[in-house]
């Protein structure tokens, strides 16, 4: 009778199979957020050069002209502030990609264990198994003295 095989860290196989899903997952949080901030970054960059094409219509006199001032100036502030934020979400993204990469390693190494141990499993279950079948075969197929 052939005893089934049982791989003896199948917990730690399912904990870190699990461990990569929560990897994958943080890295579809950080790539979500760090293309929010991209689009933010975009639609701020697309005022402020809206707002530059506007310049000749604010020479109407000096409060339109501070006024125009001030507001370039809170743009681009915002811009680079929102640029620094992409920057860190970019490097959380990376990081977040090098957990997911290391853990999806981590896993594929059991699993290829599991494999090859089911595989060595299954060879010394067979050979055990030819072995008794031959043992069998030479004692129904003694010859006979009489």
């Amino acid at each position: 009778m052939v005893k089934p095989f049982t791989f003896k860290l199948e917990k730690v196989l399912g904990y870190r199979e699990q461990l990569e899903e929560q990897a994958k997952a943080a890295l579809l949080r950080a790539k979500a957020a760090r293309d929010a901030q991209a689009e933010k970054v975009a639609d701020m960059e697309a005022r402020l050069t809206e707002h530059l094409a506007g310049e000749g219509a604010s020479r109407k006199s000096a409060n339109d002209m501070w006024l125009w001032r001030q507001y370039r100036e809170a743009l681009e502030q915002d811009i680079s502030v929102a640029r620094l934020t992409l920057n860190q979400l970019e490097l959380k993204l990376q990081r977040c990609r090098a957990q997911a990469v290391e853990r999806s390693k981590d896993k594929k190494l059991l699993e290829k264990l599991k494999t090859t141990q089911a595989r060595k499993h299954h060879e010394e279950e067979s050979a055990r198994e030819e072995k008794e079948n031959d043992e069998m075969a030479t004692l129904r197929y003694e010859p006979q003295d009489i």
